[in-house]
Parts: structure tokens; C-alpha cells; sequence
């Protein structure tokens, strides 16, 4: 008989938890139990719709009232490693949206919770359960070009106000405080996450950023941060300000020493040295990788620990990269890594 989950959401203000809960929904030994945010209409909506029987109105105060086995985190970036924290001393396993926090600290925070009390936590990456990226990630992984000497990936919109999120969530994406920074925290993570996952963390990092764009006060809008490895360079792309679609797809690429692998639509694409390109078309995740719910449930009953994209280590070291770019563009210094000393 599967073990019965109760589960409850800290926080609702991450425009990501409402598919993220349809997720859990879908799951038939989770029942997610209870939620909590300071905001009135998100606790209408998570009542209304998903029909969470006990509404909060903190996270807090849904922490001392129930009785938890797994938390999901839809906080603002800085209230992660608060979330933790209390989940963790309660024994309560954590699944925290993405990026892990709003700066290193935070993150090493988040780990050293979760590692002393034994429980599990995972950082939820969007990225990890589209077919094409995990596909283009496992030839990389493989081999398939040899040894990487260079990544690649931009993530860019028009900005969250203008594309339609929700204030709850572009008025915390709009304070430095509590994001971290602006298209550079928000934006510049999904590179700097998969380059942790392959490459690891880099010896230098250089960033810069701006605000070209938006004429109302935001701590950036546009963001690139460059990482240099020993054999390899990846490059962060990240703006707000993209008003139209991606001239090149919105995909990841990939070069090394046996030739270059691309994430092109639908496909990936396998360029390699005298032989034809050669288009692989990626298989649809199975079971437990379809989604953020079915693979934290593997990892609880299997014992193993998240892996890849959604790893809290990979999360932890590219947050590091994050605010070595941060620090990077505010300075106009290249920054070498490690900036903490190893424990």
C-alpha cells in the first residue's frame, strides 16, 4: 500500500505553484492538505480551486497548526531558507521553486537545514522535465561531443509585468531584496543551474547588467554573466526586455571537442565532424521523471537524492555563480571562485 502524503504550500506568491499544484493533484498518495500566504486572493484561489481545506494566513502560522510530511516553497526568493529552516526542524521534507534563494548564503542555509535534520530538499527547476532539454543534458552527459568547451542558453521575455504575471509575484521579482537582483537573478539562474550540472563551478566569473528598458524602477533588465572554467567557457543570458520571440529558438547549445548539440524546436541537433547532422527527436519522460511531484516522491521512497537540474548541491553552486555575477556587474571586478572557504 503506498504511503499517504499530507502536503502543504508556503507561500503562493511564485506564479509557478499553480501548475506545480496540479502536479501534487494528480498524485494518489499525496492529499495536500493545507496552504498559507499573507495575501487573501491567493488563499481564495488555493481554496477555490484546488480545494485545500485549510487555509492560512502565513506560512507560519500553517506550520503550527498541521501536521506535514512535504512542504512546497512558493515564497519570495529571500524566505526560502526561512522555509527550510522551519520544515526542518519539524522533520518535514521541502520542495523550494527556483532559483534556490536570493544569495549564497541563504542557499548554505537551506543545505545545512536540511543536511542536519535529514530531511529531503529539492529545488524545482522548470527546465528539468522538458523532453528536449533532458535529452540535449544526457548526450552532453554521455558524450555525445566529447568534452564540453562551451554553453550556452538565453532566457529572455518582455518582462513579468508586461507578459502577464501575476503583481503577486512581479512585486517581489522587482525588489532587489527579495529576488536577489532582477532579469539577472530571475533570468540568468537557468543558464548558471545547467552549467553547474555539467561543468560544475567555474574559477572565474565576470557579470554585467542593466536597465535599457523599462522606464519604472527595477534592480535590472538586462544581465549576461560569463563563467570560465579550466577547459570551458558558459555564458548566462538573461532580459526583460525581449518584446519579440527568439530570433534562434529559445534553446541551449552546447560545443566541445567532438562537434556541437543544440536544442532546435521540437529536436535536439548533433552536429559531429565529417558525419551528417543528426536530429534526434527526445522520448517523453517516464515515470519518475514527468514532473517535480512524481520524482520527489520516488526520491522519498527510494532514499536516493535529487539529481541533475534539480540537485540542491547543483542549485547551491549555481547560486553561487549567480551572485559572483552580481557582485561581478556591480564592480567591474572578475570574481574567483570559490568565494566561501570550503568547510
Amino acid at each position: 500500500m503506498l504511503k499517504k502524503y499530507r502536503v502543504g504550500v508556503a507561500g503562493m506568491v511564485h506564479d509557478h505553484v499553480w501548475g506545480d499544484l496540479e502536479h501534487w493533484r494528480a498524485q494518489p498518495n499525496v492529499e495536500i492538505v493545507a496552504a498559507g500566504d499573507t495575501n487573501l486572493e491567493l488563499r481564495e484561489r488555493a481554496a477555490r480551486d484546488f480545494g485545500i481545506p485549510n487555509v492560512y494566513n502565513s506560512w507560519e502560522e500553517m506550520l503550527q497548526h498541521e501536521q506535514l510530511d512535504i512542504v512546497h516553497a512558493a515564497t519570495e526568493n529571500s524566505v526560502c531558507a526561512e522555509v527550510v529552516e522551519a520544515c526542518a526542524a519539524r522533520g518535514i521534507h521541502v520542495v523550494s521553486e527556483k532559483p534556490m534563494a536570493a544569495t549564497l548564503a541563504q542557499a548554505e542555509r537551506m543545505l545545512t537545514a536540511a543536511t542536519e535534520a535529514k530531511t529531503l530538499l529539492m529545488i524545482n527547476w522548470p527546465t528539468a522535465w522538458i523532453p528536449t532539454f533532458r535529452e540535449w543534458h544526457r548526450q552532453l552527459m554521455s558524450g555525445a561531443i566529447g568534452n564540453v568547451t562551451h554553453i550556452k542558453y538565453r532566457s529572455a521575455h518582455n518582462g513579468p509585468k508586461e507578459i502577464g504575471c501575476s503583481p503577486y509575484f512581479w512585486g517581489w521579482l522587482y525588489d532587489s531584496e527579495k529576488n536577489g537582483a532582477g532579469a539577472l537573478m530571475d533570468y540568468c539562474c537557468y543558464a548558471a543551474n545547467i552549467s553547474a550540472s555539467i561543468l560544475g563551478l567555474p574559477s572565474q566569473v565576470m557579470g554585467m547588467r542593466g536597465t535599457f528598458v523599462k522606464d519604472y524602477p527595477v534592480p535590472d533588465d538586462n544581465a549576461i554573466i560569463v563563467m570560465k572554467y579550466p577547459h570551458a567557457f558558459a555564458v548566462a543570458e538573461a532580459s526583460w526586455t525581449q518584446v519579440s520571440g527568439y530570433a534562434e529558438g529559445n534553446n541551449p547549445v552546447a560545443y566541445g571537442t567532438g562537434g556541437s548539440l543544440a536544442v532546435c524546436g521540437e529536436n535536439v541537433v548533433l552536429h559531429r565532424a565529417s558525419k551528417d547532422i543528426e536530429t534526434i527527436s527526445p522520448p517523453q519522460p517516464v515515470h519518475p521523471h514527468g514532473n517535480l511531484a512524481e520524482y520527489f516522491l520516488h526520491c522519498l521512497a527510494s532514499g536516493a537524492q535529487p539529481e541533475g537540474l534539480c540537485s540542491p548541491l547543483v542549485s547551491r553552486n549555481a547560486q553561487e555563480i549567480l551572485q559572483a555575477g552580481l557582485i561581478s556587474a556591480d564592480t567591474g571586478q572578475t570574481m574567483t571562485l570559490p568565494l566561501l572557504p570550503p568547510k
